[in-house]
């Protein structure tokens, strides 16, 4: 079998095998759903409530899609997958395979993207709902959802072979580290109202960019051009974040294999 068909099979399968896993597990799935979807209802009420408050309306649908949906499902999603899989086992059996490293990553990403996609719609239908719109290129949109997810996947890899080894810690560390990442990263509060220090902090954020990036196209119509500092970032921020998780994952199987 040519290589590369081995590697698109290997990279299905996982995502496959991912995917099932979570159908399974449909009470997780439930609550996976219900948290965006309850906090764009909340927000969508706080600013129909207050006439002076409705522009924010769209920004606050970017936000909470970047910045709590994806967080949480692809991020803490990964950092659950890898606990998971030291809890059940796995890893001994994976290296009996020859399963490439990038293909584990790239199914893992696939798995997360899917019920990314999945989100954004149940998202975006509760903020139609309640009065937001989207403005900008759907294209652009869809590039910067997808950077997120990489990077996200790859901050899940590294944080989950580090400090994740049982699924209750996934929690712990979600909160640990998630919460003054998503605080700093502007979507909770607007950079503008921080002090100028943790402005400063933030802007190594990439949760911040994300934000920045996705409310420019979504809340108010920016372009490529407009967002080209934000963009750069994320690309440069998402080939690093990949390189590290694929890292991550394959000092995981080195660590496992000596034992």
């Amino acid at each position: 079998m040519p290589r590369n068909n081995l590697f698109l099979k290997q990279t299905l399968a996982v995502s496959r095998r991912l995917l099932l896993e979570q159908w399974r597990q449909r009470r997780g799935l439930f609550f996976w759903a219900i948290f965006p979807a309850t906090m764009m209802l909340l927000f969508g009420l706080v600013y129909a409530h207050n006439i002076t408050m409705r522009a924010g309306l769209d920004a606050a649908a970017a936000g909470i899609l970047v910045g709590a949906a994806l967080f949480f499902s692809c991020l803490g999603g990964t950092v659950a997958v890898i606990a998971a899989e030291r809890e059940r086992g796995t890893l001994p059996r994976l290296l009996t395979t020859p399963l490439n490293p990038a293909a584990y990553f790239l199914g893992v990403v696939i798995a997360q993207l899917s019920l990314a996609v999945v989100q954004v719609v149940m998202l975006y239908s509760i903020a139609w709902y309640v009065g937001a719109q989207y403005h900008g290129s759907l294209l652009l949109g869809g590039l910067i959802l997808l950077l997120s997810v990489f990077t996200y996947v790859g901050m899940g890899f590294f944080l989950g072979v580090r400090f994740a080894k049982r699924s209750e810690e996934v929690v712990v560390a979600l909160s640990a580290i998630g919460v003054p990442l998503l605080v700093l990263g502007g979507t909770f509060f607007p950079l503008e109202i921080m002090p100028q220090a943790m402005q400063a902090l933030a802007q190594i954020n990439p949760i911040l960019h994300m934000n920045q990036a996705f409310k420019g196209v979504a809340a108010y119509g920016m372009g490529m051009v407009d967002l080209r500092f934000e963009l750069t970032f994320l690309v440069v921020f998402c080939a690093l974040s990949m390189a590290l998780g694929i890292r991550s994952y394959r000092r995981l199987l080195a660590v496992d294999k000596t034992k």
